[in-house]
């Protein structure tokens, strides 16, 4: 058998070498191609159409060379001739930058700032070294222990747990913070786990020793209150449990820890402390009520997310609670935006219950200024000015209404997540971050170009603010991957700001590392009392069905649905989302009257945007243009139904459950979704979905096992996809239900609110001790994010104009 060698892995700008002086010729036409489209960016789709373009035997010489590999590993080709830059991704999180000289076939090696230098060249021309505010957030976690392997990415709490138990325990002296981390706890005065008879490690092992020596004489199930005091004499107060039972399980798993710890002993045991009590959630944009208001602008999917995860999220408080013995009420306040026009909505009250729990409210808010409270609706994009006011006022608001600090806050969206930054912050608490959605994303360089969409969007601020929140929280919640890293060939949403530039405001040389372990997915799930599986008849809300019937296949044309469904004996492909461009719904309804056999299977049903008022939304109001045209154009009626979007919840699910019965298909065609709420509740329901495979749907469906992948900007292979499924569908009627249980299975394995909830609640357990734990590390960036905020994000917030009353 050969000896097999290891040979040293050559660096990029060696490779790219290599494949030059090989085949000078071949590389010197395919970068001319590239120069030739001048000064600009190009990115992937056009860098791998100009290869294509090339002889067949150019191309297969060049790839003996890998160079096509190398090619679909770049993110972006920079050109200033005689000059291309390439932004190469190795793998996510992994960058490598490289320039070309095409004319002399000169290879180098660039540095971030480098890259970032020649790509401002395109706005600004050369600046011959002017200085530049450069951001650099990596000496600030160098000390921080991070994986490195792709696939520990969004797992930070294993590895941090692996971390902690390695360091934490190896000697009495490294035990000392776990001990004051024990003593901290109280709750309004009240102290928890251990009192200030145990001052040293040496007294908590003897002390557990003893307790472990008693419980095991006790029935497992006498109650914590008959051996209260005697516990309290010997160091240790409420919080181990409430049975004898539970409190032996605590004193055990900490005495093993103690003696030989292991990463899933910790995370157990951490996550078993009292910690969390209340709860503020940050959702300050849209109209945010629990009736009413879904299709309103700014007004989705974040709205369901949280009214969904708060009733989830107090079940798992009070059962955690009842466990540790203690007879605390927990409290959760969604804290959002006072509205006192509020339009035929709650979003004018100051403080409304959520449905379905004891202990949770709706806190609002009022955005002010000097003259007086804001009445009015602002777009998410135009809140900046606002922010600093409106959290000084949430401040006083939360603590009258807790009359305690809270334990967690957790931001929402790139203004709620600025505002957790700031209160948090203020009060000393564990912040945790959930984007939703990261704009820099969505808009294709509207980081470098950012003066051609400040007027409209105020990315300046946004992106800003992004990276203040992103820095300063405590952990992040992501819903997939993709949100952090994206996949092999697409960037992911956090990814995008490791390294970015906005040309005469700062350059950003290391925003975020994908690999820091803050990062956690966590997926949400859909409500199970209103998305159930259409086959369970014994839940269905028969009554509604001849509402739903008249919304469908009403022959009455008006503000709330335009055309008509003709045969009825058709399945139906459904789809609901927002009225606006990312959503692509109206590339959808191109898809299906451009493609006949779809047209002669199925019906097209379409629920989004509100024809019944008219909309201040810009990008709605061009997506209903183009609506219409296509209607038009295409004579779509008679086999397309446009529904303006329905904000009943109750009626919605039955909605997905009835499309099922017709065996018809739920379609999210979005050019990119961060998760995918709608796919949940579809696949919850029984409904075959085909869904983007820009984001999150691509983990949340198995291609053709729970669902199908489809590329939104491959309309025409989308549209045979579904029509192949429904021909599928009419001569093997067994597929349909084979893909409909597969989506089922799905959910039940991940998307689940418990599941959810009780996960959030370990994390909070765990970074709170982490914060504890590396305050002082965390204290050196904290100072550099004060001045930033202070130096340059203020500035650009007040900036942005004030909503005109």
């Amino acid at each position: 058998m050969a000896e097999r060698v290891l040979t040293r892995v050559h660096s990029l700008r060696e490779r790219v070498d290599a494949t030059l002086a090989a085949h000078r010729n071949e590389i010197l036409l395919f970068l001319s191609r590239i120069e030739s489209h001048g000064k600009g960016i190009l990115k992937p789709h056009q860098l791998l159409a100009e290869f294509d373009a090339i002889r067949e035997d150019d191309k297969s010489k060049l790839n003996e060379h890998a160079f096509e590999d190398l090619l679909k590993s770049t993110q972006e080709a920079i050109v200033l001739p005689p000059w291309v830059a390439l932004a190469i991704r190795l793998r996510p999180g992994v960058w490598e930058y490289v320039r070309v000289n095409v004319n002399a076939l000169i290879v180098e090696e660039l540095t971030v700032p480098e890259y970032l230098q020649f790509k401002e060249e395109l706005v600004d021309g050369a600046t011959n070294g002017n200085f530049v505010l450069e951001l650099d957030f990596e000496p600030f976690t160098a000390s921080f222990p991070k994986p490195t392997l792709t696939k520990s990415i969004g797992n930070g709490v294993e590895f941090l747990n692996r971390h902690l138990s390695a360091k934490m325990f190896h000697d009495k002296e490294s035990m000392t913070p776990l001990l004051e981390f024990l003593r901290a706890h109280h709750y309004k005065g009240k102290t928890m786990m251990l009192n200030d008879r145990i001052q040293n490690s040496d007294t908590l092992q003897n002390v557990l020793r003893k307790a472990e020596e008693y419980l095991i004489m006790l029935p497992p199930d006498t109650p914590y209150y008959e051996f209260e005091h005697k516990f309290q004499e010997i160091g240790l107060e409420k919080g181990w449990g409430d049975t004898a039972e539970r409190v032996l399980q605590m004193v055990c798993m900490l005495l093993d820890l103690l003696e030989a710890p292991d990463s899933c002993t910790l995370e157990k045991f951490l996550g078993r402390i009292p910690m969390v009590f209340n709860v503020v959630i940050l959702s300050p944009h849209g109209y945010f009520a629990q009736e009413n208001v879904l299709g309103y602008p700014d007004t989705g999917g974040q709205v369901v997310y949280i009214l969904d995860q708060v009733p989830a999220l107090e079940r798992e408080m009070l059962k955690r609670m009842k466990e540790q013995g203690l007879d605390i009420i927990p409290r959760i306040l969604i804290v959002t935006r006072l509205l006192p026009d509020a339009v035929g909505t709650t979003c004018g009250q100051r403080l409304e219950k959520v449905y379905g729990t004891e202990h949770s409210h709706i806190l609002r808010v009022p955005f002010r200024t000097e003259k007086g409270i804001v009445r009015k609706w602002i777009s998410r994009f135009e809140v900046w000015p606002y922010m600093e006011t409106f959290i000084e006022d949430v401040a006083k608001e939360v603590s009258a209404e807790l009359q305690a600090k809270p334990d967690l806050i957790i931001g929402n969206y790139s203004e709620g997540n600025l505002a957790a930054s700031l209160l948090a912050h203020k009060l000393g608490v564990t912040q945790c971050t959930i984007a939703h959605a990261l704009e820099k994303t969505k808009y294709p360089d509207s980081d470098i170009y950012w003066k051609k969409f400040d007027e409209k969007y105020h990315f300046s601020s946004q992106f800003t603010a992004d990276l203040i929140a992103m820095n300063h929280t405590d952990f992040i919640i992501t819903s997939t991957f993709q949100e952090i890293a994206g996949s092999k060939d697409t960037v992911g949403q956090y990814e995008s700001h490791m390294a970015f530039t906005m040309p005469g405001l700062y350059r950003v040389v290391h925003g975020i590392d994908v690999f820091d372990p803050k990062f956690n997915i966590v997926s949400p799930g859909a409500d199970v009392n209103l998305y159930f599986p259409y086959s369970e008849t014994e839940k269905r809300l028969t009554a509604l069905h001849p509402e739903i019937e008249e919304l469908l296949y009403s022959d009455v044309e008006n503000d709330e649905h335009l055309c008509v469904l003709k045969d009825r004996n058709k399945p139906i492909l459904f789809t609901m989302a927002r009225l606006d461009r990312v959503k692509n719904l109206t590339g959808l309804v191109e898809w299906y009257a451009k493609n006949p056999r779809l047209r002669a299977l199925v019906n097209l049903v379409v629920v989004g945007g509100d024809r019944r008022k008219e909309s201040k939304d810009l990008e709605e109001q061009a997506e209903m243009k183009k609506m219409y045209e296509l209607i038009k154009t295409h004579n779509l009626n008679g086999q397309f139904r446009w529904i303006s979007s329905q904000m009943n919840r109750v009626r919605n699910g039955e909605l997905y459950r009835y499309i099922a019965d017709t065996k018809g298909a739920f379609v999210q065609p979005a050019f990119y979704e961060a998760f995918g709420l709608t796919v949940v509740e579809a696949m919850t329901c029984g409904l075959p979905t085909f869904a983007t495979n820009h984001g999150g749907p691509a983990e949340i469906i198995v291609h053709g096992k729970s669902g199908f992948h489809i590329d939104p900007y491959h309309g025409e292979q989308a549209a045979d996809l579904l029509a192949d499924f429904f021909e599928k569908c009419k001569t093997d009627r067994s597929h349909w239900e084979t893909i409909s249980t597969g989506g089922l299975k799905r959910i039940q394995e991940k998307y689940t609110w418990q599941i959810y909830s009780e996960r959030l609640l370990t994390l909070a357990a765990v970074y709170g001790f982490w914060k504890h734990v590396s305050k002082l590390d965390r204290l050196e960036i904290r100072r550099y994010l004060e001045m930033f905020y202070a130096l340059k994000y203020r500035k650009m917030a007040e900036a942005v104009p004030l909503a005109a009353e």
